[in-house]
């Protein structure tokens, strides 16, 4: 039988729900799940292989003094010399404020050069010189090195899958990126 307005209510058989509970919900929900393995989480793997790509990387190349990303930006002026810095950013996927610091550091160094568009002279275009044409040429043995060293856990015919799958991957996903590559582009 319904109970008339303003009549209180008996105490609930069912456990009154406090109000610290109601905030802990998100929290209380992933306690009751349990564990989470990390190394189920490909997200989590791809960011450790890419940790291990750069170790890999440094320890074969760094004598020639560059990382991954200006290895990256150098070769991809080599590829396609005379562009723009955002340009170059879409060509290697990175964002054009971390490619300033990285384009800096390379003019720096004499690898490349920085030069005024002759159709807009607000623009700067970007090319290797001779210094980083060699350089770059210099590391070749060394980068194809650490990229046989990635990939020496796997049978020849795994590398080509695992390969083939990554770029289907990065492909797929890449407009969702903070820098996503600019593919149109590539040579």
């Amino acid at each position: 039988m319904p109970t008339p307005p303003g009549t209180p209510r008996e105490a609930s058989p069912r456990k009154p729900v406090r109000r610290a509970d109601s905030h802990a919900g998100a929290s209380g929900r992933l306690a009751a799940l349990g564990p989470v393995e990390l190394e189920a989480l490909p997200g989590h793997q791809i960011r450790r292989l890419q940790q291990i790509a750069v170790a890999i990387f440094l320890q074969e190349a760094g004598s020639g003094g560059l990382t991954p990303i200006q290895y990256a930006a150098l070769q991809a002026l080599v590829n396609c010399p005379d562009i723009d810095q955002r340009t170059l950013a879409g060509l290697i996927g990175l964002d054009t404020s971390t490619l300033a610091g990285v384009v800096d550091r390379l003019e720096a160094r004499g690898l490349i050069l920085r030069k005024a568009d002759p159709n807009d002279r607000r623009v700067k275009l970007v090319s290797p010189t001779d210094a980083g044409r060699r350089a770059l040429a210099d590391l070749l043995p060394a980068m194809l090195r650490a990229q046989q060293r990635i990939l020496a856990p796997l049978s020849r015919a795994d590398r080509r899958e695992f390969t083939r799958m990554l770029d289907i991957l990065v492909t797929a996903n890449n407009d969702l990126s903070r820098a996503p590559s600019a593919a149109e582009l590539k040579p």
